[in-house]
């Protein structure tokens, strides 16, 4: 009887403590990691399919990897914004543009070729004869400026002009005869040595010395690209005789041609749009400077001339280029057709908000020409829109939201 309470009373102190053990211990939950978004990663502005999450070189062309920003939440594809720095979106090439009223109406292309403006060549002339000693300007190309040594010119007629202004300033130091003017005698003397090229630098320096030279430097009285050289170390010139010609890059023209029957539909001044091939596509505006009044003998065409404005230099005579003209007008609110990206959910285009980051936002775009297209619904008139870059931006958006940063989870504005 005792040996059976005693077993009782074991198994039942058994089951007890392991209650109590069970009860103390506690499920052990498998700790679930939160993925972290990255604030920023690394791209190449030449190939935006690139992504580091460190920078570094591209590995397609090894340009210098650019940071890029991202604000938006993941899922949230109506508020994506980019943020750039002004040197990122300077190694981007992130253009914009404000939308305006513009001409919408269809445009004719013609063919056109970049040549220099004629009105703003100039000529440097031997102003008197003698030989060309030395020759500093050697090269079709190279930039003159206004006082920059041409060449050393030896010149008879020249060192006896020389002498005689310094025989005139001794006699007015030396002789007082009230009959002779002699102030007036070194004022014509020294006039006939700025007439023949000398600077007054140069006469100063000669005054100075008291000593005619037998060669002199003929100083450049003209600006620009050198684009003819007409004489050579050894030469003799003559009064007159062209030593080199300049011309202005700054401002261009493109010449293209049309048919007599086309010349009716442009005017003098009127705006146009040219792209090159040469340079990737850029645009440019011009406007319209010449139609030539009469017929090409050969091919019976009119010549169309049109001023081109090239502060930065990246025109070079030759290049091809496209005019586009309007052929109608039809002014409507509207964006550069280069701003819109078209796919098969629509057309959508990248503003640049207040605070400087990037933003899609969807449009709707009707028929126009090469380079602008009306907005019906989307835009409005002042906002700021990218025109080059758009691939860059919608590829970072993707990487960032995936197809969340597609046009459907956008709101027309």
């Amino acid at each position: 009887m005792n040996s059976n309470y005693f077993l009782k009373y074991f198994f039942l102190m058994l089951l007890a403590v392991s209650l109590f053990t069970g009860c103390k211990q506690k499920p052990q939950v498998p700790a679930v990691k939160t993925a972290v978004q990255p604030k920023a990663y690394y791209t190449c502005s030449m190939h935006p399919q690139v992504h580091e999450d460190h920078p570094g070189n591209c590995p397609i062309c090894g340009m210098k990897l650019i940071k890029v920003g991202l604000t938006a939440a993941a899922g949230d594809a109506a508020h994506i914004r980019i943020s750039l720095t002004a040197t990122q979106q300077q190694l981007a090439a992130i253009q914009t543009d404000t939308i305006g009223t513009k001409n919408t109406a269809a445009q004719k292309m013609l063919t056109g070729t970049v040549t220099t403006d004629e009105t703003a060549a100039r000529e440097l002339s031997a102003r008197t004869a003698g030989r060309v000693q030395q020759l500093f300007i050697r090269a079709i190309g190279d930039q003159l400026t206004t006082g920059q040594p041409v060449y050393t010119l030896y010149s008879e007629d020249l060192l006896e002009a020389e002498k005689e202004y310094l025989l005139a300033r001794q006699q007015q130091k030396l002789l007082h005869n009230p009959d002779v003017d002699y102030k007036q005698l070194t004022a014509s003397a020294e006039s006939r040595l700025r007439l023949w090229g000398l600077s007054s630098a140069q006469i100063n320096n000669l005054a100075t010395s008291g000593k005619a030279a037998a060669t002199t430097t003929i100083l450049s009285n003209v600006s620009g690209t050198v684009s003819e050289i007409g004489v050579h170390e050894g030469d003799y010139v003559t009064e007159g005789m062209t030593i080199l010609k300049t011309q202005s890059l700054n401002n261009l023209w493109v010449e293209a041609q049309l048919y007599a029957g086309e010349s009716g539909g442009y005017k003098i001044n009127d705006r146009v749009t040219l792209s090159f091939p040469d340079l990737d596509g850029q645009t440019t505006d011009g406007k319209i400077a010449f139609i030539s009044p009469e017929l090409s003998d050969a091919s019976k065409v009119n010549l169309l001339r049109i001023s081109v404005p090239n502060p930065q230099g990246l025109l070079r005579p030759g290049m091809l280029a496209y005019v586009s003209a309007a052929t109608g007008s039809n002014q409507s609110l509207a964006v550069p057709a280069s701003a819109v990206l078209t796919d098969g959910k629509g057309n959508k285009v990248w503003i640049k908000n207040t605070d400087g980051s990037f933003s899609p936002r969807k449009v709707t775009v009707g028929p126009g020409n090469r380079q602008y297209v009306p907005v019906l619904s989307g835009l409005n008139n002042g906002d700021v829109v990218v025109t080059n870059g758009t691939y860059l931006l919608n590829s970072e958006a993707i990487f960032k939201n995936g197809n969340e940063a597609d046009m459907s989870g956008m709101k027309m504005q």
